[in-house]
């Protein structure tokens, strides 16, 4: 059902995920090619902000972090987890991979490989706020507009 948390929650993720999504970009060498990186990752901030954090808003401050720290975790969760397999399906199209296990391999060792990159400190410090934020903000949607 939609109401005004889910709203906030979506947007404030999809943001948070925008703006990390260009950190991450700027850390990769000039010329790489990104595609549809950044607005895929802004769809599943959409879905995740929607999905995960707007059912649990309105509980108070402590739920309210929480609740913005796991909506910001299993977004890059899943962002990573999407990105992984992308990048898999590329190098499996130039036969990179000797079988189908080692490609599906591929998608977590590719995921952790881009999680390694996260831990620069703006990204982290981004991330983390951003979650706490995006929490509060979707509690304040949910006691103002229920």
């Amino acid at each position: 059902m939609p109401d005004a948390a889910r709203l906030a929650s979506a947007f404030s993720l999809a943001l948070i995920a925008f703006i990390v999504s260009g950190q991450v970009i700027d850390i990769f060498p000039e010329g790489k090619y990104f595609g549809w990186f950044t607005w895929v990752n802004v769809g599943l901030g959409l879905v995740c902000g929607w999905v995960i954090m707007g059912k649990r808003a309105g509980r108070g401050v402590t739920a309210a972090i929480n609740n913005g720290l796991t909506g910001m975790a299993m977004m890059v969760f899943w962002a990573l987890f999407v990105q992984g397999c992308y990048e898999m399906f590329r190098l499996a199209m130039r036969n990179r991979y000797d079988g189908p296990f080692d490609a599906l391999a591929g998608i977590f060792t590719l995921g952790m490989e881009y999680g390694m990159l996260l831990w620069a400190p703006n990204i982290v410090l981004t991330l983390l706020v951003g979650g706490v934020l995006a929490g509060f903000m979707a509690d304040y949607a949910k006691k103002r507009w229920n």
